[in-house]
């Protein structure tokens, strides 16, 4: 019996495709194709197609049509579910105003767990995309902010990364000011790891490649930081997390035209402070060092600050908790140098200050206390350095890429700043002219003291008196250096190096970043 059914589908098709400009008398035909959604698996594969092919034909029955392709969408058979799927972009084709219907529906089946399947609602989607940008657009939105978490997480990643393969007459700069708005409506109440998916999709757009964008940019970042509240790291690790990715999202859009005042500002009044407050939630991590690290990057393109002299004064006392003054020659202890966390510190104050350098010389005690220690920081700093070079030079470009010279060769670079920042700072008065490359920074080409790099990016480093098993790691980890033996090896930090932990997360419970969302390393 089946068989026959198939071949009166067969024939209410050929009916449909010889009637040419009279297909409309034909109403009867169409309609027994519609019937056909309820049988047999072959039956329904070709109702599917058959009822896509004569859509545009029948618009007194678009609904009816457009119902039974969403039925078959649900199907029990994958192989029927991907034939509708796939049929669904061809209604749209001549009846746009279907096309944020089917797109709504279309985003609800990226929660489809058969990975053939969902390839198929990518294509579909896409081929949406190309008949009506904004129409599809309007219906993934949809279900991004008024959809199950499960659909809109999968909704927000299917436009961070499919969105940017479409050419530009596509995505114009219409579609982009939608996509911009829509996105700021969605990036209210968002998770961690949406916000980051989400402000890359910004960054791609026209936001990114002029000023006032950048500037806006930067705004985002900073109300989902909320820079005006109370940083409290003893009683909440997440706004540890929390200000390590926003601040880390904002960096790079900061420049001599976009300041980044009010992050400096925020770490000088609430993050320096607490910094000893920071504790590592993984062993092996160091977020402290991490905060540094920002902070350093930030001064870079920080202007005056208001009331400067207190938010200088922070970062100077911090600065001093890491450099000793000298020791007596007889004893036997030696204080820790702990130069990773000095060469942030003393870039940020050196980028600072120079906006208020009455800082240091309004009071002839303190500087001559800095001075002391600048001086004694200054002596382990140069035997590193000479010590490094020795162990670097005459090595051939193969064997400068080991990861051992690589993380010497950083190193080199963490001591060479110092060294030249100290310079500067034991100037009479304080001098600020010297402009360094911090030594995480990317360097392209020979360094300062001749000795190649060669790496697309730098590891930061820590000095250790023993190596670790996180010594080799991927782009995440911080690699360790293990000092040279002699006067200036012991004493020295034995900080771990900062790694993003794999810490999954629950279910996107509301509120955005305020209230109960957590922020957590590991989600990106």
């Amino acid at each position: 019996m089946s068989t026959d059914r198939i071949e009166k589908l067969y024939k209410h098709f050929g009916v449909l495709a010889d009637a040419k400009d009279k297909i409309s008398e034909h109403e009867e035909d169409y309609l027994e194709i519609l019937k056909a959604v309820k049988g047999s698996s072959k039956e329904k594969r070709l109702a599917s197609q058959f009822i896509a092919r004569f859509f545009k034909h029948f618009p007194q029955h678009a609904n009816m049509a457009i119902e039974a392709l969403f039925d078959l969408c649900e199907d029990e058979d994958v192989a029927i579910r991907k034939q509708a799927i796939k049929d669904l972009p061809s209604l749209c084709k001549d009846s746009k105003e279907y096309i944020t219907r089917v797109a709504d529906i279309l985003a609800q089946l990226l929660q489809a767990e058969d990975t053939t399947e969902l390839a198929v609602v990518n294509n579909s989607l896409m081929s949406l995309l190309g008949i009506n940008p904004k129409g599809t657009l309007t219906g993934i939105f949809a279900q991004i902010l008024d959809g199950e978490d499960y659909i809109r997480e999968r909704c927000i990643k299917f436009l961070a990364t499919k969105l940017k393969v479409l050419e530009p007459d596509v995505i114009n700069k219409e579609m982009q000011d939608f996509i911009i708005s829509e996105t700021k409506k969605v990036i209210q109440d968002v998770t961690a790891e949406e916000f980051h998916q989400l402000m890359d999709l910004l960054a791609w757009t026209r936001l990114s490649h002029s000023v006032s964008g950048q500037q806006e940019l930067v705004g985002i970042v900073a109300e989902q930081a909320e820079l005006t509240r109370e940083f409290d790291p003893a009683h909440d690790q997440d706004c540890v997390d929390k200000l390590i990715q926003c601040f880390s999202l904002a960096l790079p859009y900061f420049s001599s035209q976009v300041d980044s005042s009010r992050f400096v500002s925020y770490m000088c009044d609430q993050v320096l402070p607490k910094l000893s407050l920071i504790v590592s939630p993984d062993e092996g991590s160091n977020p402290q060092l991490e905060i540094l690290k920002l902070f350093a990057e930030l001064c870079t393109h920080c202007g005056a600050l208001e009331k400067s002299e207190e938010k200088l004064d922070k970062l100077y006392n911090k600065l001093i908790e890491y450099m000793p003054l000298p020791v007596d020659p007889e004893s036997s202890e030696e204080p820790r140098l702990e130069f990773s966390i000095v060469e942030c510190l003393m870039y940020a104050f050196h980028r600072l200050a120079r906006h208020s350098p009455e800082v240091l010389t309004a009071d002839e005690k303190k500087l001559k206390d800095f001075k002391m220690r600048l001086q004694f920081f200054a002596r382990g700093t140069q035997g590193y350095i000479k010590k490094l070079r020795e162990a670097l030079q005459g090595k051939t470009d193969e064997e400068l890429k080991t990861e051992e010279n690589k993380i010497k060769a950083v190193a080199l670079k963490t001591t060479s700043n110092i060294n030249t920042l100290i310079k500067d700072l034991f100037h009479s008065p304080p001098s600020f002219k010297s402009v360094i490359s911090l030594s995480w920074k990317p360097t392209i080409g020979a360094a300062k003291d001749g000795v190649m790099v060669g790496e697309k990016r730098h590891v930061p480093i820590t000095f250790s008196d023993s190596p670790s098993k996180h010594a080799k790691s991927e782009k995440s980890h911080r690699e360790l250096y293990q000092p040279p033996s002699g006067k200036y090896s012991t004493k020295v930090s034995g900080y771990m190096p900062y790694q993003r932990g794999g810490r999954g997360r629950g279910g996107r419970p509301r509120g955005g970043y305020r209230g109960n969302r957590t922020w957590r390393r590991g989600l990106y």
